[in-house]
């Protein structure tokens, strides 16, 4: 989008693509970067250049140099609603990016209808943070919260933001079981949700899911105590990725609950405490085309089911620890303990 979109106040109008890399999380600016929550041409535009003052080699743009200037003297400023959205949603990215938002200067962004908030590694968020967050109300999109000081009173406001189609929430630890149950029904637009380091998240907690019924994509990632929370995903049957990592509490009986999910594409159960036992609930995810074993203690054996003729035991280790299978028209299994290759039974070296 070129500068003079907005100058203009031009809303960016870019289909979103919730295509989740890892936890639906990219390093960037601010450390984690909520690449979930944007396409590629939206984060060029929104994020190209912005945390740092303007350096030499390529002359900076005036739109550079405003909001440069801008968080300078972030001090002056007592609200940005009468600016183009556009234009306030560069100024937060900013202030984000540099860790330069405090209670105070936050407070200039309510009700500027903000597509996206994205609070990567910011520990200070807060409750009181979460009223001008929720401020953006319908326009709001995206969330990402290290929301280590969040409690049950700053999620309920959640509410507020009908729209909402990504969230990420990291060391989500201070937020009840009834916390999460406000939120039952609520955000029934939601595409994609995560938790990562969250010691909150329970069994009983884990029931307000059971109502996102348009919920694509779920990621868990050291979520210790998730065991027996799956039975509560039986329902959303538009999920196509799941991604289960380092979650040790989750053991063969949780596999059983993923049975159900018919239109499940992706499936990661990385570092999980599941054996042959559990990948046999597996057998009737036909539209599987990527699963991901990595460091769970399970042998060749168990992908009988699932996989046919077309794949054959690694000649060189006699584990799947370290096991990715892909299920495209043919199967290809690949070994990364000694990067070795299976397709369609002939045996290759990689680099």
């Amino acid at each position: 989008m070129s500068q003079e979109n907005f100058l203009m106040g031009g809303a960016c109008s870019l289909k979103r693509d919730y295509s989740a890399d890892g936890y639906g999380l990219h390093r960037g600016i601010s450390g984690m970067y909520f690449k979930c929550g944007y396409s590629k041409e939206r984060r060029a535009s929104v994020h190209s250049n912005s945390g740092c003052p303007p350096q030499g080699g390529s002359c900076p743009s005036l739109m550079e140099l405003c909001i440069y200037k801008i968080r300078q003297e972030i001090h002056k400023y007592t609200s940005f609603y009468m600016l183009p959205r556009d234009i306030s949603q560069l100024i937060f990215n900013d202030l984000a990016s540099c860790h330069a938002l405090s209670d105070c200067s936050i407070k200039a962004f309510r009700d500027c209808a903000l597509q996206d908030i994205c609070l990567a590694d910011y520990p200070r968020v807060k409750d009181s943070w979460m009223d001008v967050i929720t401020s953006q109300g319908s326009s709001l999109l995206t969330i990402q919260l290290s929301s280590s000081g969040l409690t049950d009173v700053g999620l309920a406001q959640l509410k507020n933001c009908s729209n909402l189609q990504a969230l990420l929430f990291d060391r989500f630890d201070n937020v009840s079981e009834h916390g999460l149950k406000q939120l039952d029904g609520c955000l029934s637009n939601l595409a994609y949700l995560g938790f990562i380091k969250s010691n909150a998240l329970t069994r009983e907690g884990m029931q307000a899911l059971s109502s996102l019924f348009n919920l694509e994509k779920l990621d868990f990632d050291r979520c210790p105590r998730i065991h027996g929370g799956l039975v509560h995903l039986k329902g959303l049957t538009k999920l196509k990725s799941l991604k289960i990592r380092c979650c040790k509490c989750i053991t063969d009986s949780d596999m059983e609950s993923l049975a159900g999910l018919i239109n499940l594409k992706e499936l990661q159960i990385s570092s999980v405490n599941i054996t042959n036992i559990g990948v046999s609930y597996l057998e009737g995810l036909s539209n599987l085309i990527s699963l991901t074993v990595e460091g769970c203690n399970v042998t060749a054996s168990c992908l009988d089911p699932i996989s046919g003729d077309f794949l054959r035991l690694c000649t060189s280790c006699d584990c799947l620890q370290n096991a990715r299978l892909f299920f495209p028209l043919s199967l290809e299994f690949y070994c990364r303990s000694c990067s070795i290759q299976t397709f369609e039974g002939v045996e290759f070296g990689v680099q």
